[in-house]
């Protein structure tokens, strides 16, 4: 297995498709092509699924991204250690972060950051499913991932960077009660909300069936960034981080809850396979936050 084919192949799943990789790596469609048949069969499985003009990753394909980022970061940390003067520091930095941490205090990390490493470059990617956060960098996705807390994995450490108060939003014009609005006793107005697994859903969802009163349901949406834009439209109202109700565009209803919840979210890392630019990051990191 060659680099090349390892580095076309995430060029594949970062662009989307061959034509995409193609012109980002500014080489012909057919070098793309022959490179990743070569690589599908040195390991003997198929990685992508060949839909029309599209490709879709396949099992195996999906199972292969988070060690072959993890091979073009050992690879560049070589190249960068062997190119670098002996008091500047290159390389790479890969963070995935949920959506709704991704903003305020991991933004001005990244910013403080590159100031004092211009060198390193940075890719900020999404976190989608933030249960996930441990297996991300387990399974070498990344070095480091955001994410509420509780962050469960073997051997990492996180430390807190920032908290979510999480309130209730209705749409512009909603006549609702002044808060804090008692979760078990929500009012009789449609509601946005994700299933239950989903983030804080199963905590919002107890206090509602405790209390008895269940709201309207007027869409169950797994995709978190469309609740704001249905509450705008008058869908209805739903959870959501204080941060991002108040980033609406309309004038939304904004209300307190009660019990008030407030969850910290933090950065996890796994300290023994650290490369030296994650060191310098952690170490940004502690002191910002102590």
């Amino acid at each position: 297995m060659e680099l090349r084919q390892v580095e076309y192949f995430l060029a594949v799943v970062e662009n989307k498709g061959i034509g995409g990789a193609a012109s980002a790596l500014g080489v012909a469609q057919p070098t793309v092509s022959q490179a990743l048949r070569a690589l599908e069969r040195e390991l003997g499985v198929q990685l992508f699924h060949r839909i029309g003009r599209g490709m879709v990753l396949s099992a195996a394909g999906r199972t292969m991204v988070g060690p072959a980022r993890q091979i073009v970061r050992d690879m560049d940390a070589v190249d960068d250690l062997l190119s670098a003067s002996e008091d500047e520091l290159t390389g790479h930095l890969e963070i995935l972060a949920f959506a709704a941490t991704a903003v305020g205090p991991v933004v001005d990390l990244v910013a403080r950051f590159r100031a004092a490493y211009p060198r390193v470059s940075v890719r900020l990617g999404e976190l989608r499913d933030e249960t996930r956060a441990a297996s991300a960098i387990e399974d070498g996705h990344c070095e480091f991932a955001v994410a509420h807390l509780p962050i469960a994995g073997d051997d990492l450490e996180v430390i807190v960077i920032g908290e979510h108060e999480h309130v209730l939003v209705y749409p512009p014009g909603t006549d609702v009660p002044e808060g804090p609005i008692p979760l078990n006793n929500l009012p009789a107005i449609p509601m946005v909300f994700v299933p239950r697994g989903y983030s804080v859903a199963d905590e919002f969802e107890e206090a509602i069936r405790v209390g008895g009163v269940r709201p309207p349901l007027a869409v169950l949406s797994e995709i978190r960034e469309e609740r704001l834009p249905m509450v705008e439209s008058g869908i209805g109202g739903t959870l959501l981080e204080r941060s991002v109700a108040e980033s609406a565009d309309e004038p939304v209803v904004i209300r307190e809850i009660e019990p008030n919840v407030v969850r910290p979210f933090a950065i996890a890392f796994h300290p023994p396979s650290l490369s030296a630019v994650g060191q310098a990051f952690v170490d940004l990191v502690r002191k910002t936050a102590g």
